[in-house]
């Protein structure tokens, strides 16, 4: 394990079955290896700091039937609702008051936000706040609407790739979605000029180590500027409401792995890890995380938004979760700062 762990931390690669290697074989003294590399190895990029981005949740109206999602088409108790572009771009003023400079416009494959509407909202944050980033993450789309929305402003896309085998894909959706859609989308956003998010939901169901370690070998390849990772957490309403919940444990395990991996990626420690353990957005950052997602969603919505069972922080003011994270990090050693957080080449 810990000749593994050099020859990664050396050469930023393994192979499939190596990294399948590190996963099954791991126990305290790796992770505590790992977690030392990863975070000195992220200070050598972005040191102390921890970048913050605004999430908007502009709707939970989804035209997919994902078998782990709360907001799936078929998920008839799920109390739609969807904002309007005066409250999405409300949410941006009132981030923007509170020191946020990225905007994250997520929600599910809602068709009334087409090009028109979507380009409209970006346009409009990018010209009040021309120093600001603007990331979607609204699921699969046209290369043509990729690259119209691109043209409005658009700077970042997050795109889960949510497994990187089509085999474990398929179990989780259902036959009308495609695996090498999922795949061709990301490239497309890629070659379209976008900073590019993936990730993967750590536990999913029928989830095996072989999977998790193709995922980091597509991480490897792939090298997206963001990767949102998180453990999987069921959700009621759902085909998979009874399986067990991911492991915070191994996910903050697989995010030191990834800083790894690739040394400048922009890593979120994610809510649901914050969902699962009281404290887990803090363990994610002590593991090479440096991005936190703060929701600036109307509060009266932000239950309604409900990827999985427990979400937190539904009930708090924008500038109450500000202020808790700020809180919350400088006891662990770490600053929030004010700028748009880009990706460091």
């Amino acid at each position: 394990m810990r000749e593994l762990i050099r020859r990664l931390s050396e050469t930023h690669s393994l192979t499939l079955e190596e990294y399948e290697r590190l996963i099954t074989g791991r126990d305290e003294e790796s992770a505590k290896i790992l977690r030392a590399l990863s975070v000195r190895v992220r200070r050598d990029f972005y040191g102390n700091d921890i970048y913050i981005r605004g999430l908007i949740e502009v709707s939970n109206i989804c035209r997919n039937d994902c078998y782990y999602c709360g907001i799936r088409r078929g998920n008839s108790r799920c109390e739609r609702y969807r904002l309007s572009h005066d409250e999405i771009l409300a949410c941006a003023d009132e981030g923007y008051r509170l020191g946020f400079r990225t905007f994250v416009l997520q929600g599910g494959e809602d068709l009334y936000f087409n090009d028109e509407r979507l380009g409209g909202i970006i346009r409009g944050i990018k010209s009040k706040y021309p120093d600001c980033a603007v990331t979607l993450s609204l699921g699969e789309r046209s290369r043509e609407s990729y690259k119209f929305l691109r043209s409005c402003g658009a700077d970042r896309y997050l795109l889960r790739h949510e497994t990187a085998d089509s085999g474990h894909y398929a179990k989780l959706h259902p036959a009308e979605m495609s695996y090498d859609n999922r795949m061709k989308c990301l490239r497309d956003l890629r070659e379209l000029g976008y900073q590019v998010g993936c990730g993967f939901m750590v536990g999913s169901p029928f989830q095996t180590s072989r999977n998790l370690a193709e995922d980091l070998k597509f991480i490897e390849e792939f090298r997206p500027e963001m990767c949102g990772i998180g453990p999987f957490i069921p959700h009621k309403d759902t085909p998979f409401g009874n399986y067990h919940a991911g492991i915070v444990e191994l996910t903050c395990y697989l995010l030191s792995v990834i800083r790894l991996i690739h040394p400048a990626v922009l890593l979120p420690s994610t809510t649901a890890l914050g969902t699962i353990d009281p404290l887990g957005r803090e363990k994610g950052i002590m593991s090479g995380a440096n991005v936190l997602m703060p929701n600036l969603s109307p509060v009266s919505v932000r239950k309604k938004y409900e990827l999985y069972d427990n979400k937190i922080c539904t009930g708090e003011e924008s500038a109450q979760c500000r202020e808790c994270l700020s809180r919350r990090m400088r006891k662990i050693g770490y600053e929030i700062v004010t700028c748009r957080g880009d990706f460091k080449r």
